[in-house]
């Protein structure tokens, strides 16, 4: 049975039609990336199919008793409440159901001979216990650390964060109810790379249906297995993001050759029509012609539609010489204010390179870039420029930009020469038609901005690029434009990004700001080894070694090595989570300062990773044990 189905749906505002003759069902379980252009109706459909907006036209029907969860792009959680508040609101169930179990407790010490009550409170801790009702702290914090948060903001009320802080403290709260249907418009805004991977592991886990819009291709391919395409039609491709792409390509392939294999048979039957239809022919030809005029009326095919697509690419311009940076032990911060983000290694950056800068956010990724043009001193150590550079800059806040100008404007102050009709026509490439061009910077949406500066960028003969953040704000066909840009772009590029997808298609190294060590690590190689090679390090090693002193004989069978490493495991989880039932215990004291609780956090979460880690690994040697 579908948990939604809706016939028919069609909105409009004003005099412009949004969408029309929508139909769709979302069946149990359902993994489904929805897709489109900016502005084609997608926010408004999935805030329809959560009912807090009513079609036009159409129906829509909810499968009974149907739990759902809606996160909208930008969310406007009010609240009073502590964090950890709102996540226990979250889990109400868990927590009336401890009230009942405290009250019948007192019930049963005061009639300690009623078998009748004893069974029920027996009953009750089953089920308490089923719900996870005794490890719901540290769930809660596994939750909100997993979304970036540190122990310590639980005790902080909402009030206090920004607005990237509530979308993400929202989350966590709709993760907490498990809904039967989360719907999620743009989820990884506000996350950085980690947390992105974490609540793409979580929704791979997650037992309910998952509606998904996002502008982030690499999170659509590791979490969906359909996705639709509004156009504003919907259009359905099995399979994930990278998938979509290719069977897309082939569909309108296909419907291509069917349009021209028509519009051939079309003209061959025109023609013998003309040519018999005042000769001897005359009656065939009639047949033919009412049999064409029915096919033109009834089943003539349309070529698929060729969308308006952003036009650009960089000028040619002079080789730069092969070594483009060069540093020596530097570190990046400001130094008038005598702060210290990272201390990086001594690089050698040469020509052709594209270097994928990640790190959390507000780990100073912005502020290495602008050191290293020369925006800013270092706090300590020299970087040294090549020869023959002509760099450019994408800035992540387009500050460069005026508000007060217009798009005109913009482009004329660049390349004074270009008569505006030129202008016009320039513009048109990056989707800016008609009046747009008399906008001023200041109404610019922000993928508009993203779009100009991409614009201004592009005029500009430059063989060294520096790039915060370029996909913000882009819809998906803009940012494969792009994508595909940069790839055929000679020169070198310094990228900062949370797009993995663009990270994996152009990245030849990649510099990470680790915020907690204050380093930058360089790592010689694409984002997917640098995943796996992330991966491979953060596994805890089990101290399993022989005794070297005693050797086993060497008729020791492989078979017992793995049972003497499984009881060795065994010891090693007992202890594990021993210690992780007594953080437990001390995480709900309730008095506990806000200090402690961080440190006590931090700790939890290191043994839960070792935690998993040697379960894996005793599934393995238990498996090789038993074969």
């Amino acid at each position: 049975m579908s948990l939604i189905t809706a016939a028919h749906l069609a909105k409009s505002f004003g005099a412009e039609d949004l969408f029309s003759e929508i139909s769709l069902s979302v069946p149990q379980h359902a993994r489904i990336g929805l897709v489109g252009e900016n502005g084609i109706g997608k926010t408004t459909l999935l805030r329809m199919l959560y009912g807090i907006e009513k079609p036009d036209e159409g129906t829509i029907a909810w499968a009974k008793d149907l739990k759902m969860g809606y996160l909208p792009q930008e969310s406007r959680f009010q609240s009073s409440q502590t964090l950890q508040q709102e996540c226990r609101e979250a889990l109400t169930d868990i927590f009336n159901l401890q009230n009942e179990i405290e009250a019948l407790t007192l019930q049963v010490q005061q009639n300690p001979q009623d078998d009748t009550l004893i069974n029920r409170l027996g009953d009750l801790h089953e089920r308490y216990e089923r719900l996870g009702g005794y490890t719901i702290d540290s769930y809660i914090l596994r939750i909100v650390s997993g979304l970036g948060f540190e122990a310590v903001d639980l005790t902080r009320p909402i009030t206090q964060f920004s607005g990237g802080e509530r979308t993400r403290a929202y989350l966590a709260k709709l993760l907490l109810m498990n809904p039967t249907l989360l719907l999620l418009d743009e989820p990884t805004n506000h996350l950085d790379i980690q947390a992105m991977e974490w609540l793409e592991d979580f929704l791979k886990k997650y037992d309910g249906a998952v509606l998904i819009v996002s502008h982030d291709r690499y999170f659509l391919d590791q979490t969906v297995n359909t996705i639709w395409e509004m156009t504003p039609a919907i259009e359905s491709y099995p399979g994930n993001y990278s998938a979509f792409l290719h069977l897309r390509q082939e569909r309108m392939e296909r419907q291509m050759k069917e349009y021209e294999s028509q519009q051939e048979f079309i003209a061959k039957e025109e023609d013998y029509i003309r040519r018999n239809i005042a000769g001897q022919n005359t009656a065939q030809a009639k047949g033919r012609r009412r049999r064409l005029e029915r096919l033109l009326k009834e089943g003539q095919l349309i070529p698929p539609a060729r969308k308006h697509r952003m036009v650009f690419g960089f000028k040619d311009n002079r080789r730069s010489g092969d070594i483009i940076l060069r540093t020596k032990g530097v570190q990046i911060g400001f130094k008038d204010e005598r702060v210290s983000l990272f201390r990086m290694p001594d690089v050698e950056l040469r020509r052709g390179e594209c270097v994928g800068v990640i790190g959390p956010n507000g780990a100073g990724k912005t502020t290495l870039l602008r050191t290293i043009l020369g925006q800013l001193p270092p706090y300590e150590g020299e970087i040294q420029l090549g020869a023959s550079l002509d760099v450019g800059y994408f800035a992540q806040a387009h500050e460069d930009l005026h508000l007060d100008w217009t798009l005109m404007q913009e482009i004329q102050a660049n390349v004074p020469k270009m008569l505006p009709a030129e202008i016009r026509n320039y513009l048109g490439k990056f989707l800016f038609s008609g009046d747009d061009v008399f906008k001023t910077v200041s109404v610019l949406s922000g993928g508009e901005r993203g779009r100009l500066a991409l614009a201004i960028l592009a005029l500009k003969g430059v063989n060294l690029i520096f790039l915060d953040e370029p996909t913000n704000h882009l819809d998906l066909p803009s940012q494969e434009i792009l994508q595909a840009v940069l790839a055929e772009f000679d020169g070198t590029i310094l990228l900062v990004t949370h797009d993995r997808y663009l990270l994996e298609a152009l990245a030849t190294q990649i510099w990470m700001v680790d915020a907690t060590a204050k380093k930058l690590q360089v790592f010689k190689g694409g984002y997917a080894e640098f995943s796996i090679s992330r991966q491979q390090a953060a596994q805890v090693p089990v101290k399993m070694q022989a005794d070297t002193e005693h050797p086993a004989p060497r008729k020791t069978t492989e078979k017992k090595i793995n049972k003497q490493k499984l009881q060795e495991l065994e010891t090693h989880i007992h202890a594990v989570e021993s210690e992780i039932h007594t953080l437990e215990q001390e995480l709900k004291d309730p008095e506990l300062d806000a200090e402690r609780v961080g440190e006590l956090g931090k700790r939890y979460l290191f043994l839960q990773e070792q935690l998993d880690d040697m379960i894996n690994q005793w599934d393995e040697y238990y498996e090789k044990s038993s074969t």
